[in-house]
C-alpha cells in the first residue's frame, strides 16, 4: 500500500494540531528559551508532519517506513522537551497532560501505520 496524499492521513493532521499546540505553548516561554528548548522543542514538533509528508512523497513502503520511525522518534523528543519544559515551570500540569495525549495519541497512530505497511 502507497499513500500519496499526505494530506488525508489523520495521523499527519493531529501531527499538525501538534505543531500548531507547541508553537502557541512556546510562545510564553522567557526570551533566553529563544534559541534553546523553545527552538528545539519547535523543531521536533514540526518534524512529525514533515517525516510523515516526506515519506509519502518517496516511492516504496519502505522509504515510507523509515520517515515514519523518524516521524516517532520526533515525537518522543518533543515528550521529553515537553516535560522538561514543565519542570522548569514554562507549562503548566493542564497544558502538559494536554499535549502529552495528543503526542500519544500521534505515537500511537505512527506505529498503528507502520505496522500496516509491513
Amino acid at each position: 500500500m502507497k499513500v500519496h496524499n499526505f494530506r488525508d492521513l489523520i495521523v499527519w493532521q493531529k501531527g499538525m494540531e501538534v505543531s500548531k499546540t507547541t508553537y502557541i505553548m512556546t510562545s510564553t516561554f522567557p526570551a533566553d528559551e529563544k534559541y534553546g528548548l523553545k527552538s528545539q522543542m519547535q523543531r521536533s514538533a514540526i518534524s512529525i508532519p514533515s517525516n510523515i509528508a516526506e515519506g509519502c512523497g518517496r516511492t516504496g513502503n519502505n522509504e515510507l517506513k523509515h520517515f515514519l520511525t523518524i516521524s516517532l522518534g520526533s515525537s518522543y523528543e518533543l515528550e521529553t522537551q515537553i516535560i522538561l519544559a514543565n519542570e522548569f515551570g514554562y507549562i503548566n500540569n493542564d497544558d502538559l497532560n494536554k499535549i502529552i495525549k495528543q503526542i500519544q495519541e500521534v505515537q500511537k497512530m505512527l506505529v498503528g501505520l507502520y505496522k500496516s505497511l509491513s
